[in-house]
Protein backbone atom coordinates (compact mmCIF):
# COMPACT_ATOMS: atom_id res chain seq x y z
CA UNK A 1 0.00 0.00 0.00
CA UNK A 2 2.51 2.36 0.21
CA UNK A 3 3.81 2.64 -3.40
CA UNK A 4 -0.21 4.07 -3.35
CA UNK A 5 -0.54 5.80 -0.47
CA UNK A 6 3.31 7.77 -0.78
CA UNK A 7 2.69 8.53 -4.54
CA UNK A 8 -1.22 8.97 -4.62
CA UNK A 9 -0.77 12.38 -6.82
CA UNK A 10 1.30 10.93 -9.56
CA UNK A 11 -0.91 7.96 -9.89
CA UNK A 12 -4.26 10.13 -9.66
CA UNK A 13 -2.27 12.65 -12.21
CA UNK A 14 -1.93 9.65 -14.27
CA UNK A 15 -5.37 8.29 -14.03
CA UNK A 16 -6.69 11.87 -14.50
CA UNK A 17 -4.46 12.05 -17.99
CA UNK A 18 -5.39 8.54 -19.20
CA UNK A 19 -8.89 9.10 -18.51
CA UNK A 20 -8.87 12.82 -20.35
CA UNK A 21 -6.60 11.19 -23.56
CA UNK A 22 -9.45 8.40 -23.66
CA UNK A 23 -12.62 10.54 -23.47
CA UNK A 24 -11.04 13.36 -26.15
CA UNK A 25 -9.88 10.74 -28.49
CA UNK A 26 -12.91 8.36 -28.31
CA UNK A 27 -15.45 11.55 -29.15
CA UNK A 28 -12.80 11.97 -32.47
CA UNK A 29 -12.87 8.44 -33.02
CA UNK A 30 -16.90 8.63 -32.72
CA UNK A 31 -16.87 11.51 -35.14
CA UNK A 32 -14.31 10.08 -37.88
CA UNK A 33 -15.89 6.78 -37.62
CA UNK A 34 -19.30 8.35 -37.97
CA UNK A 35 -17.98 10.17 -41.45
CA UNK A 36 -15.78 7.57 -43.08
CA UNK A 37 -18.76 4.82 -42.55
CA UNK A 38 -20.66 7.24 -44.06
CA UNK A 39 -18.21 7.71 -47.13
CA UNK A 40 -17.85 3.85 -47.39
CA UNK A 41 -21.53 3.49 -48.10
CA UNK A 42 -22.47 7.07 -49.97
CA UNK A 43 -23.47 6.79 -53.28
CA UNK A 44 -19.94 9.37 -54.48
CA UNK A 45 -17.45 6.76 -55.85
CA UNK A 46 -14.67 9.34 -55.05
CA UNK A 47 -15.77 9.23 -51.01
CA UNK A 48 -16.38 5.42 -51.09
CA UNK A 49 -12.60 5.29 -52.27
CA UNK A 50 -11.19 8.03 -49.53
CA UNK A 51 -13.01 6.04 -46.70
CA UNK A 52 -11.94 2.71 -48.29
CA UNK A 53 -8.32 4.24 -48.32
CA UNK A 54 -8.46 5.94 -44.81
CA UNK A 55 -9.68 2.45 -42.94
CA UNK A 56 -7.02 0.15 -44.81
CA UNK A 57 -4.20 3.15 -44.33
CA UNK A 58 -5.38 3.19 -40.16
CA UNK A 59 -5.86 -0.62 -39.66
CA UNK A 60 -2.88 -1.38 -41.17
CA UNK A 61 -0.88 1.24 -39.74
CA UNK A 62 1.23 0.57 -36.11
CA UNK A 63 -0.36 2.39 -33.48
CA UNK A 64 2.94 3.35 -32.58
CA UNK A 65 4.34 4.16 -36.01
CA UNK A 66 1.19 6.72 -36.36
CA UNK A 67 2.11 7.93 -32.84
CA UNK A 68 5.67 8.96 -34.54
CA UNK A 69 4.11 10.52 -37.29
CA UNK A 70 1.89 12.68 -35.45
CA UNK A 71 4.00 14.02 -32.66
CA UNK A 72 7.51 13.90 -34.45
CA UNK A 73 6.02 14.68 -37.96
CA UNK A 74 3.46 17.42 -38.51
CA UNK A 75 5.70 20.14 -35.92
CA UNK A 76 8.06 19.50 -38.87
CA UNK A 77 5.33 21.12 -41.50
CA UNK A 78 4.82 24.11 -39.43
CA UNK A 79 1.60 22.73 -36.94
CA UNK A 80 2.57 22.73 -33.15
CA UNK A 81 0.57 21.98 -30.79
CA UNK A 82 0.64 20.49 -27.40
CA UNK A 83 1.66 16.78 -27.18
CA UNK A 84 -1.43 15.97 -25.62
CA UNK A 85 -3.23 17.19 -28.92
CA UNK A 86 -1.39 15.17 -30.95
CA UNK A 87 -1.44 12.29 -28.66
CA UNK A 88 -5.81 12.27 -28.71
CA UNK A 89 -5.20 12.92 -32.85
CA UNK A 90 -3.10 9.79 -33.41
CA UNK A 91 -5.82 7.28 -31.18
CA UNK A 92 -8.59 9.58 -32.18
CA UNK A 93 -7.60 8.84 -36.19
CA UNK A 94 -6.32 4.74 -35.71
CA UNK A 95 -9.61 4.22 -33.58
CA UNK A 96 -11.84 5.64 -36.14
CA UNK A 97 -10.80 3.06 -38.91
CA UNK A 98 -12.17 0.57 -36.70
CA UNK A 99 -15.66 2.27 -35.39
CA UNK A 100 -16.03 3.36 -39.20
CA UNK A 101 -15.99 -0.59 -40.03
CA UNK A 102 -18.35 -1.27 -36.75
CA UNK A 103 -20.78 0.58 -38.18
CA UNK A 104 -20.39 -0.26 -41.72
CA UNK A 105 -21.22 -3.70 -40.57
CA UNK A 106 -24.31 -2.51 -38.84
CA UNK A 107 -25.36 -0.81 -42.05
CA UNK A 108 -25.14 -3.80 -43.80
CA UNK A 109 -27.61 -5.22 -41.35
CA UNK A 110 -30.48 -3.41 -42.42
CA UNK A 111 -32.51 -4.50 -45.33
CA UNK A 112 -32.06 -2.81 -48.21
CA UNK A 113 -35.53 -2.18 -48.84
CA UNK A 114 -35.64 0.25 -45.91
CA UNK A 115 -33.16 2.84 -48.00
CA UNK A 116 -35.11 2.30 -51.08
CA UNK A 117 -38.47 2.70 -49.19
CA UNK A 118 -36.83 5.97 -47.78
CA UNK A 119 -35.58 7.22 -51.18
CA UNK A 120 -38.95 6.35 -52.59
CA UNK A 121 -40.58 8.63 -50.21
CA UNK A 122 -38.19 11.63 -51.80
CA UNK A 123 -35.70 11.34 -48.61
CA UNK A 124 -31.81 12.31 -49.74
CA UNK A 125 -29.05 10.39 -49.44
CA UNK A 126 -28.01 11.89 -45.86
CA UNK A 127 -32.10 11.76 -44.33
CA UNK A 128 -31.72 8.38 -45.37
CA UNK A 129 -28.55 7.36 -43.57
CA UNK A 130 -29.54 9.39 -40.51
CA UNK A 131 -32.90 9.08 -39.75
CA UNK A 132 -33.71 5.45 -41.13
CA UNK A 133 -30.20 3.63 -41.92
CA UNK A 134 -27.90 4.29 -38.60
CA UNK A 135 -31.03 4.25 -35.94
CA UNK A 136 -31.21 0.25 -36.73
CA UNK A 137 -27.76 0.18 -37.17
CA UNK A 138 -26.92 1.11 -34.07
CA UNK A 139 -28.56 -1.27 -31.78
CA UNK A 140 -26.36 -3.88 -33.42
CA UNK A 141 -23.03 -2.13 -33.33
CA UNK A 142 -23.40 -1.41 -29.47
CA UNK A 143 -21.35 -4.09 -28.03
CA UNK A 144 -18.46 -4.01 -30.79
CA UNK A 145 -18.15 -0.18 -30.44
CA UNK A 146 -17.88 -0.46 -27.05
CA UNK A 147 -15.03 -2.83 -27.86
CA UNK A 148 -13.23 -0.80 -29.92
CA UNK A 149 -12.99 2.24 -26.88
CA UNK A 150 -11.94 -0.52 -24.33
CA UNK A 151 -8.79 -1.07 -26.87
CA UNK A 152 -8.84 2.92 -27.21
CA UNK A 153 -8.48 3.05 -23.77
CA UNK A 154 -6.01 0.71 -23.34
CA UNK A 155 -3.73 1.88 -26.67
CA UNK A 156 -3.44 5.16 -24.90
CA UNK A 157 -0.78 3.88 -22.80
CA UNK A 158 1.84 4.42 -25.72
CA UNK A 159 1.11 8.26 -25.04
CA UNK A 160 3.05 7.87 -22.39
CA UNK A 161 6.41 7.23 -24.08
CA UNK A 162 5.97 10.93 -25.87
CA UNK A 163 5.87 13.04 -22.70
CA UNK A 164 2.16 12.62 -22.40
CA UNK A 165 0.66 12.41 -19.03
CA UNK A 166 -1.02 9.40 -18.59
CA UNK A 167 -1.13 6.23 -16.14
CA UNK A 168 1.25 3.41 -17.39
CA UNK A 169 3.87 6.30 -17.72
CA UNK A 170 3.94 6.59 -13.89
CA UNK A 171 6.27 3.41 -13.59
CA UNK A 172 9.10 5.84 -15.28
CA UNK A 173 8.99 8.19 -11.73
CA UNK A 174 8.08 5.32 -9.12
CA UNK A 175 11.08 3.47 -10.33
CA UNK A 176 13.67 6.53 -10.20
CA UNK A 177 12.49 6.47 -6.81
CA UNK A 178 13.05 2.94 -5.76
CA UNK A 179 9.59 2.08 -5.41
CA UNK A 180 8.58 -1.49 -5.96
CA UNK A 181 8.28 -2.32 -9.78
CA UNK A 182 5.92 -5.25 -9.64
CA UNK A 183 3.31 -3.19 -6.93
CA UNK A 184 3.42 -0.12 -9.15
CA UNK A 185 2.59 -2.43 -12.27
CA UNK A 186 -0.16 -3.37 -9.72
CA UNK A 187 -1.69 -0.62 -9.05
CA UNK A 188 -1.47 0.53 -12.64
CA UNK A 189 -3.36 -2.45 -13.71
CA UNK A 190 -5.77 -1.90 -11.17
CA UNK A 191 -6.01 1.94 -12.31
CA UNK A 192 -7.11 0.35 -16.17
CA UNK A 193 -9.22 -1.88 -14.73
CA UNK A 194 -11.33 0.69 -13.46
CA UNK A 195 -11.18 2.93 -16.42
CA UNK A 196 -12.05 -0.36 -18.72
CA UNK A 197 -14.94 -1.74 -16.72
CA UNK A 198 -16.45 1.79 -16.69
CA UNK A 199 -16.77 1.84 -20.32
CA UNK A 200 -18.25 -1.54 -20.13
CA UNK A 201 -20.63 -0.55 -17.44
CA UNK A 202 -21.91 2.16 -19.86
CA UNK A 203 -22.35 -0.17 -23.03
CA UNK A 204 -23.74 -2.87 -21.21
CA UNK A 205 -26.27 -0.54 -20.00
CA UNK A 206 -26.54 0.98 -23.44
CA UNK A 207 -26.89 -2.68 -25.09
CA UNK A 208 -29.41 -3.38 -22.28
CA UNK A 209 -31.63 0.07 -23.54
CA UNK A 210 -31.44 -0.37 -26.80
CA UNK A 211 -29.18 -3.73 -28.39
CA UNK A 212 -30.77 -5.87 -30.82
CA UNK A 213 -32.21 -8.78 -28.33
CA UNK A 214 -30.34 -12.46 -28.96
Amino acid sequence: MDVLTDNFATFGDGFLGTVELTVYASLLALALGFVMASFRVAPVGSFRVFGAVWVAVLRNTPLTLLFFAVLLGLPRFGLVLPFEVFAVLALGCYTSAFICEALRSGINTVPTGQGEAARSLGMTFSQTLSGVVLPQAFRSVISPVGSTLIALAKNSAIAGAFSVTELLGTYKTLSELGYSIIWTFVWIALGYLIITLAISAVFNILEKRWGVAR
